[in-house]
């Protein structure tokens, strides 16, 4: 093909189909040698964090087993899929931990919550949530120890009617010019001992 005809070449819609789909074959070659590349580094990093987040609610002293490794999932009453962390001493579940999520101010809160096997409160510890700095964050622990209020709690202590904050005539404190954050993560606890409640005959038979 001399350079005449290769200027044709050029100009005309054969041309830029080529150089078109070169182009997009590549930019897919390297997005899926990307994804590859990291998929690993991600899975890893995000095991290592679910770890240190179980570790929180769950005390080590009172399991075995690998956490991330003996889970099952079981659905709640509205049909939505639960990943239940179980803790094992031998063959005896000693406690669970699972994600709740309440409804803030600005969003989701996501709480993971930890529970012994007779349904008492082993830990609570906001993973996400994107309340006001300054106000609504007070429920993280890095910035108060509000959250740590719910530790040895039960469904029914205080009673079911009593998991509320103060303003709606429960039992727990709400921050000043911020009710509804401590409200949502309240309903997010209170609706994680009514599941687990629903659930205990299932979640404390180890070869579940």
């Amino acid at each position: 093909m001399n350079a005449t005809t290769w200027n044709e070449f050029r100009k005309g819609i054969g041309y830029q189909g080529l150089l078109l789909g070169v182009t997009v074959t590549m930019a897919a070659t390297l997005l899926v040698v990307a994804d590859r590349a990291t998929r690993e580094p991600i899975a890893q990093r995000h095991a290592e964090d679910m770890n240190a987040s179980l570790a929180q609610v769950i005390p080590p002293a009172l399991h075995d087993n690998d956490l991330l490794a003996n889970s099952i999932t079981l659905n709640d009453a509205s049909g939505t899929p639960v990943q239940i962390y179980r803790a094992l001493a031998g063959d005896q579940v000693t406690a669970v931990a699972f994600q709740v999520t309440g409804k803030g101010y600005a969003g989701d809160i996501d709480v993971i919550l930890g529970l012994a096997a007779d349904g008492k409160i082993l830990g609570a510890r906001v993973l996400a949530h994107k309340e006001t700095p300054g106000l609504g964050d007070k429920i993280e622990v890095a910035k108060g120890d509000w959250i740590l209020a719910f530790e040895g709690l039960s469904l029914g202590d205080p009673p079911p009617e009593r998991w509320a904050v103060k303003k709606d005539g429960g039992d727990f404190d709400q921050f000043s010019g911020a009710t509804i954050t401590p409200r949502a993560v309240v309903r997010a606890l209170k609706g994680g001992l009514e599941f687990i409640a629903a659930n205990r005959a299932t979640l404390t038979t180890p070869d579940t």
